[in-house]
Order: structure tokens, then sequence, then C-alpha cells
């Protein structure tokens, strides 16, 4: 469980990341791309004196229409030029960091009539959506100190089945702890017995689609345990 110094310099940093993507969210326009909204999503951080990733050099991971279901790793992604037009779902995945001190923060945003919009009228865009932050709301209510991260890997993806959706990612994961190292994330999948507790943040980042759907949803956050033992959000 983390000191309080420590949760106020993360939650200094993420609460960046968060003003970073509501700004964003209001700057998209039909003409954008991939390729631009993460250009846009670069200078914003570079505002909030955020000019470095810890996420190889990716500190704005952008994916929209055809390619809202692609799981890639930073390592190898590259934002397509392609231009949203009137109608398109975007996801975002914001990772700037200030020394060994990491942001993470993700959310899918539904594009309609030529901007984002908080209620799309399309019911696919909707159903993600409003999944992911159900999952999210779940998650903080069942995890406790003795979780592990393969329990709660488990958890999730029954959860996702059971729901109708898919889990796209590549590794199937969910999330993994916040490090000050890339490398040495532990990530919440099959078989690893580590507590959740015994790390000082974790992300959880679902990334999922509608079984039979064309659109890719993600939503991500930063947790942590409090002294009384509950999950906190940063």
């Amino acid at each position: 469980m983390p000191d309080a110094s420590l949760v106020q310099s993360y939650q200094q940093i993420q609460t960046q990341a968060k003003r970073v993507m509501a700004e964003l969210s209001r700057l998209i326009t039909p003409e954008d791309s991939e390729h631009s909204i993460a250009t846009k999503a670069y200078a914003l951080l570079c505002e909030q004196g955020l000019h470095e990733t810890w996420y190889y050099n990716c500190p704005a991971l952008v994916l929209a229409g055809t390619r809202s279901c692609l799981s890639v790793s930073g390592r190898e992604y590259q934002a397509s030029t392609e231009k949203l037009g009137g109608k398109n779902l975007i996801s975002i995945d914001l990772s700037p960091c200030q020394g060994a001190i990491w942001a993470d923060y993700s959310r899918t945003f539904a594009f309609e009539f030529g901007c984002c919009v908080e209620h799309p009228k399309t019911r696919e865009y909707q159903n993600g959506i409003d999944f992911l932050k159900r999952l999210h709301e779940e998650m903080c209510a069942w995890v406790n100190p003795e979780t592990s991260f393969h329990k709660l890997y488990q958890w999730s993806n029954v959860r996702i089945r059971e729901s109708g959706f898919v889990n796209l990612d590549f590794r199937t994961n969910v999330g993994h702890s916040i490090e000050v190292e890339r490398e040495r994330r532990q990530y919440i999948q099959a078989h690893n017995q580590q507590l959740i507790s015994n790390v000082n943040f974790f992300s959880f980042e679902p990334f999922v689609r509608l079984k039979g759907g064309h659109w890719g949803f993600k939503h991500e956050d930063i947790y942590y345990f409090g002294q009384d033992g509950r999950l906190n959000c940063l």
C-alpha cells in the first residue's frame, strides 16, 4: 500500500492526463485521423509539462474506425491517416510520465454528427461504453488485498464472456502493475499468483468487443489499496 506522498505524486500526473483527455475530446473533428489526434494529444500533454512517455515512443495510442478492434503494442503501433468522417468510434490511450512517475489513462469516445457525444445514438457504441463502466465498478467492489492477479484475470474474463463480449487483448490480460521500469510490469493474466496488494498501483484496462460486433472499446484507470484495505481510483 503506497504512502500518502507517493499517492499524491501519481494523482497529480493522472489528473493531468485526464485533463488532456477531456480537452482532446472537444478538439476532434471529422477531418482528424489517428495520426492527427495523437499529434494533438502530445501537444496537450506538453502544455501540461508532460514531454516524456514510459510506453516505448508512444505517448498517445489512438485507434479508430476499422482499427478499433486492433490489439497492438506501442512498440509496433503506427497511426493511421484515414479521416474519421462524421461517425466513428475512437479509443485513446495516454501514457505520459515524469521521471519514474507514470500516468496510464484510456477512454473510448463515440463520434457522431461530427463530434464526440456523451450519449450516442448508436446502440453498439452505448452498450460497449456502458459495459466497461459497470465492469470497473464491479471490479472495485469485488477485489480485496487477498486477490491475486490470476484471480482478477479469471473474474474479469468470466464477466466479459457472460456479458456477451470478447477480450481483444493480444495477451488476453486486462491490465498491469504500474512500475518504475517498463520491463518490470506484472500483468493481470493467467497463472500470476502474486497478490495485487503487493504492488503500489495497477491499471485495469479491459479491451473488448461485443460478440458479432464491429467496434473495440477501452476504459482504463489506475487503482491502489488504501490503509483501510479498500480499492481507490487515482
